[in-house]
């Protein structure tokens, strides 16, 4: 018997098909940190990303604001959002691509000025 089950559970899997997905969800981050005053630039070519909440293990997490050299030239900040259903990471767009902040190397990237 199990295996005519099995047999027909086979044949019906082009028909029969299930998705099953776990998640946690956090709702909205909280409001953004106010900064009063901006630390000045360190140098020519660093650009300021504000301060923002990422999720982390079912909680957020705050980073702090900091002066940064884009990846390269012509890239631009594109700061992490949340459309009220899904959270959305903070990245770098432009015309050689997308790059990801890795938040686990934040304390060691080069790029990271006051990390």
């Amino acid at each position: 018997m199990k295996q005519k089950l099995m047999v027909l559970m086979l044949l019906a899997g082009g028909a029969l098909s299930a998705q099953v997905s776990v998640g946690i969800t956090i709702g909205p981050p909280p409001a953004p940190r106010v900064v009063r005053v901006r630390p000045v630039a360190p140098g020519p070519g660093f650009l300021w990303v504000e301060g923002y909440w990422y999720p982390v293990g079912g909680h957020y997490k705050w980073h702090e604001g900091y002066w940064t050299r884009p990846p390269y030239e012509g890239a631009i900040w594109v700061g992490p959002r949340h459309d009220g259903r899904q959270f959305f990471e903070g990245h770098w767009e432009g015309p050689r691509g997308v790059i990801l902040h890795d938040h686990r190397f934040d304390r060691d990237h080069d790029r990271d000025f006051r990390r």
